[in-house]
């Protein structure tokens, strides 16, 4: 298994959404880096996500070393980047 320092992670995101700042807390505590796209403000990110999530906007969506995740629980967010 990689170690979490090992992992790309890239976490789209909206302004508005509870889930994204729950997600965002969670990494940010686990020092887990992480590079924050806003959907609302680009439009090729937003359609990355939806190619990704059967054509829904979902967020957070997470590309985790080149796998896209779409609003994970947080249980499963920790699997996917290493976090016991």
């Amino acid at each position: 298994m990689e170690s979490p320092d090992s992992k790309r992670v890239r976490m789209y995101t909206t302004s508005w959404c509870g889930d994204c700042w729950r997600a965002k807390r969670f990494l940010k505590s686990n020092n887990i880096e992480f590079e924050e796209i806003n959907i609302g403000d680009d439009r090729e990110a937003a359609q990355l996500v939806m190619e990704h999530n059967q054509g829904k906007r979902r967020v957070p969506t997470f590309e985790i070393s080149s796998a896209f995740h779409g609003d994970p629980p947080l249980s499963e967010l920790a699997e996917l980047v290493g976090v016991e």
